[in-house]
């Protein structure tokens, strides 16, 4: 839809020159100042050269400057007129009650995001490969293998085949091992850590079906991703490692879990019961 062309834009952001982020840059932080900038206006402010913007409205799949100004102004609408003090990255000069709400507002801003970019069809594809794999296999490098076992002990409760792995080793020597009736969802925020895309790598010249959750629409990551499915946070220069890309995959993953328990709710539900018996006495 032509109301997501900035959530379009973050997505594809990692597969611009770095020209064009230039322009991207200039365009995510004054969008409404670019409605009324020519072409030379805004090559001008971003230090490039006409050209430049161009080949960013062909990157962007658009046939042209004024065509860009359309939809982007489309993609505007009034709940963002006059960015506030509440909204941007988060500065040295913030109050705390500006901190806080800034915080806030990312978080928020990740769910609506990742729900705007869900993709039905791609995620009804995943529900199938979960519900068809003998085995299940999350993976994660870091802070996203937190999420790839959150994931774990979350399907865990409806179904016995799902597994984590955590050392790095281990995950690459068992993606090595999978078959083509098994399933790898592997999760990264930017698709660029190289042991992350090993184990994809891995998995898929085993046959493995790989299914990738992560922000960017194209990365060293989903080109061995069978299906991708994209996570809406970005992350300010004092935000590195916040916790709404990480929110964002959490939503996806309980989008997931409730979608596979609603499909398969007969046998979802006696795996339910029993695996929450086992530990009601140590609830207690």
């Amino acid at each position: 839809m032509q109301g997501d062309f900035l959530v379009k834009m973050r997505t594809a952001y990692n597969q611009f020159t770095k020209a064009e982020k230039k322009v991207a840059d200039y365009i995510l932080q004054n969008p409404r100042d670019v409605l009324f900038m020519s072409i030379t206006d805004l090559a001008e402010a971003c230090q490039v050269g006409d050209t430049s913007v161009f080949r960013f409205c062909k990157s962007m799949e658009l046939k042209g400057y004024q065509e860009f100004k359309m939809v982007l102004s489309l993609s505007l609408n009034e709940n963002d007129k006059g960015s506030s003090r509440f909204s941007g990255n988060i500065s040295l000069d913030d109050t705390f009650q500006e901190l806080a709400q800034k915080v806030l507002n990312t978080n928020i801003h990740a769910l609506t995001e990742t729900h705007s970019l869900l993709d039905e069809s791609v995620f009804n594809q995943a529900i199938d490969c979960l519900h068809e794999a003998k085995k299940v296999y999350f993976f994660g490098v870091g802070a996203s293998v937190l999420t790839a076992l959150k994931a774990a002990n979350k399907f865990l409760r409806i179904e016995p085949k799902v597994y984590c792995i955590q050392d790095s080793h281990m995950q690459a020597m068992v993606a090595s091992m999978m078959s083509p009736e098994e399933v790898a969802v592997v999760f990264s925020y930017s698709g660029a850590t190289k042991d992350t895309i090993h184990v994809a790598q891995l998995a898929k010249q085993a046959g493995a079906k790989v299914i990738c959750i992560t922000r960017f629409s194209k990365s060293p990551l989903t080109s061995y991703a069978d299906l991708t499915i994209l996570s809406g946070a970005n992350e300010g220069p004092l935000q590195g490692g916040s916790t709404s890309g990480e929110i964002s995959q959490l939503f996806l993953i309980d989008l997931m879990y409730t979608e596979y328990y609603r499909r398969y709710f007969e046998v979802c539900s006696k795996n339910n019961e029993r695996t929450s018996g086992s530990v009601l006495e140590r609830l207690c």
